[in-house]
Formats: C-alpha cells, sequence, structure tokens
C-alpha cells in the first residue's frame, strides 16, 4: 500500500508548498530551518551534508570533492524522496537545498548536465519564490561536511542565483538579522505570496 502510494506524477500540483531555503554555505540555513521546525512546520535536510556524514561512516567515495556527480546524483534521489514525503503533509514545507542546487553544483564545476538530471529539474519544481542566504561572513564556518573557502562558498553562491534564475525562479535574499525576524520574514512573505503577491525579486531585494 505505502509503494502505491509512492507517486510523482502529482508533484507538480503540490509544488506551491514546496519552499527551498538555498543560498550561500554557512549563512544560516540550518539554523532557520530548526526554528521554522520549532513551530511546526514540516522541514528537511539539507541532503548533502547527509550524504557526507553517510559516506564518511560507511567510507565510501561519493563525496563532493571526490566524485561530483556520484554525489549529486545520491542527492537528486533523495531530494525527489523528500518531495514525495512532503506532499503528504497539508501545509508548506521547507527544504535546506533541492535539486537545482545539486544540478547548480555540477555547472558550477563546468561538468555537463546528464539528461535525466535535466529531467529532475525540469519536471519535478518546487515553489517559484526561494529563499536565498546572502554571504554572511561573521557566521561562516568550516567543518566536517563543509570543506571548503568563504570565498569558494560566494562563488558557488552566485552560480547557484544564476541557475535558479535560469530555471524561472524568483528569488528573494533572507535579510542578515536573528533567526526568529528571518522565520518572521519567510512566513510573512509567503503569506504575502498566498495573497497574490508574486515577491520581490533577488534584484529588487538587494
Amino acid at each position: 500500500m505505502l509503494e502505491q502510494a509512492y507517486q510523482l506524477r502529482d508533484l507538480e500540483d503540490q509544488r506551491h508548498r514546496f519552499i527551498v531555503l538555498s543560498g550561500c554555505s554557512g549563512g544560516g540555513k540550518s539554523t532557520l530551518l530548526t526554528e521554522l521546525n520549532r513551530r511546526g512546520f514540516a522541514v528537511f535536510e539539507e541532503p548533502g551534508r547527509q550524504l557526507i556524514k553517510e559516506q564518511q561512516y560507511i567510507e565510501g567515495t561519493a563525496f563532493p570533492w571526490a566524485n561530483p556527480l556520484q554525489f549529486v546524483e545520491l542527492s537528486v534521489s533523495r531530494s525527489i524522496n523528500q518531495m514525495v514525503l512532503a506532499a503528504r503533509v497539508d501545509q508548506w514545507s521547507f527544504f535546506d537545498r533541492g535539486i537545482v542546487d545539486a544540478v547548480s553544483f555540477l555547472e558550477h564545476l563546468n561538468l555537463s548536465i546528464p539528461k535525466h538530471l535535466e529531467n529532475a529539474v525540469q519536471r519535478l519544481r518546487y515553489s517559484r519564490v526561494v529563499f536565498l542566504a546572502p554571504p554572511w561572513p561573521e557566521i561562516f564556518g568550516m567543518d566536517a561536511e563543509r570543506r571548503h573557502s568563504f570565498e569558494e562558498a560566494v562563488a558557488n553562491y552566485e552560480s547557484l542565483v544564476r541557475t535558479y534564475e535560469r530555471l524561472g525562479y524568483t528569488p528573494v535574499l533572507l535579510p542578515k538579522v536573528d533567526v526568529a525576524k528571518r522565520a518572521d520574514f519567510v512566513i510573512d512573505h509567503l503569506t504575502a505570496g498566498s495573497k497574490a503577491n508574486p515577491g520581490l525579486s533577488i534584484r529588487e531585494h538587494q
């Protein structure tokens, strides 16, 4: 019965409830996700960081710095699974990154995008408004899963913005404020959007 409930073709009708938190690495997305979860919303953690922890534990090789294509393949698969699970929740669901982020990483590395991954970003879409955490050097930190420098994070962020815009999304910058005010900003923006406010573009919000 559960297998029969695993449907992909119905996700398009649910996309308005799939809210992506993306942006610069180390920009406070995980903290914001935790706050939104505390307020009762469904949240899904970043697939990439989960995968790195798993690969480290099993001594695998699917790391973004060692095998980027395999890493992206696994990230996209997990992101699809997250969308299916979110479709079962009758409220906004928040994702720490998603399919677009994984594909953008390949573009950032100047690697070709396999056709099936292009199909994924076109067929499995999120809400048009995507919230981006801008580069925030004061809170950026490296750890076991985040090995890149702040400069590398900024370069990847700039590629990410281009990818989201190319795919027809409307990026909205998160303000550099405390997490409670950030969560308020997101909820207020979505509430206004549900009343036919299309949202500010990233260019207008800067």
